[in-house]
């Protein structure tokens, strides 16, 4: 099992240049548990995951590690804390499986020394853990994207972080691939009691596989909780400006948010002829023959 540990932020304001991206946030992670991070495009949330990997600079405000401000706690002890898997990670060209996997051993590697039984141990069993044990002499270049996101996380598991932060996880992945990642991240979270802070974009997902939910709009927090108590019909019209209906997940029993656009609100059916307003595209019957 993991160690607890406190990730928090205060009166965190975070950005590029000039730019405020993120504003004057007051944050405290779960410890042990599985938060996500949700919010339309460009409301901060990679800038805020960037804020807790130390990557970025703060403009006001500290992110606390421990109860420390961790941009005074050294590089290599915080590696060994808190993994970051960015949005598209790159590779380097032609690398094997296994060689990138253990690039994950680095932060607990002294200078020039060898690599113990222990590394090789803990290599091997991230790939175990993650599936991916027979591709271990493959080059990177040559797997699906699932099979890479895969690598990727076996990475951050030879890490050995007890705090994980990932930058939506499922991106370019299908629906399959998309719940293998987020089963193999509850298993981790079941396990080892590894605290997973995670960028989602699917709502439904984010509730069905989070404990924890924080909801961001244009840089400011504006709700966070369980998914029972965030994702609710108002929060995704003041969030998203999406009107929607929100019901239980007869699988999960979590909050399963079903939007309305403009041709699935109450009295249009599907198959209705279609008034063109706006921006609409008008139908000719033969368009609307090949739609059916």
């Amino acid at each position: 099992m993991t160690k607890e540990h406190s990730l928090i932020g205060r009166d965190l304001s975070l950005g590029y240049g000039n730019t405020v991206i993120v504003n004057n946030l007051d944050l405290d992670i779960p410890s042990g548990a599985i938060t996500s991070i949700i919010g339309p495009n460009g409301c901060g949330k990679s800038t805020l995951l960037r804020g807790f990997a130390r990557l970025l600079k703060p403009f006001t405000g500290e992110v606390h590690l421990d109860g420390k401000d961790i941009r005074s706690i050294p590089t290599k002890q915080v590696a060994q804390v808190v993994g970051l898997l960015p949005q598209q990670p790159i590779a380097p060209e032609g690398i094997a499986v296994a060689d990138l996997v253990g690039r994950g051993r680095q932060p607990h590697q002294k200078l020039l020394a060898r690599w113990t039984a222990h590394d090789y141990e803990i290599v091997a069993q991230a790939l175990q853990d993650t599936g991916i044990s027979e591709l271990a002499d493959r080059s990177v270049d040559e797997l699906s994207g699932g099979q890479r996101q895969r690598v990727w996380i076996a990475m951050a598991l030879a890490q050995e972080t007890d705090i994980l932060l990932l930058d939506e996880p499922t991106t370019f992945l299908d629906l399959t691939h998309q719940i293998e990642i987020l089963d193999l991240l509850t298993d981790l979270n079941r396990a080892r009691g590894t605290t997973i802070v995670m960028v989602m974009h699917d709502m439904n997902l984010a509730a069905r596989y989070s404990h924890h939910i924080i909801a961001l709009r244009g840089g400011t927090l504006v709700a966070q909780g369980t998914p029972e108590q965030v994702i609710t019909e108002e929060l995704v019209h003041d969030v998203f400006a999406l009107p929607a209906q929100v019901t239980q997940d007869p699988v999960s029993q979590t909050p399963l948010v079903s939007p309305r656009g403009r041709h699935h609100v109450r009295g249009s059916q599907l198959g209705d002829p279609v008034q063109p307003t706006g921006d609409s595209i008008p139908l000719t019957s033969e368009s609307s023959s090949n739609a059916r």
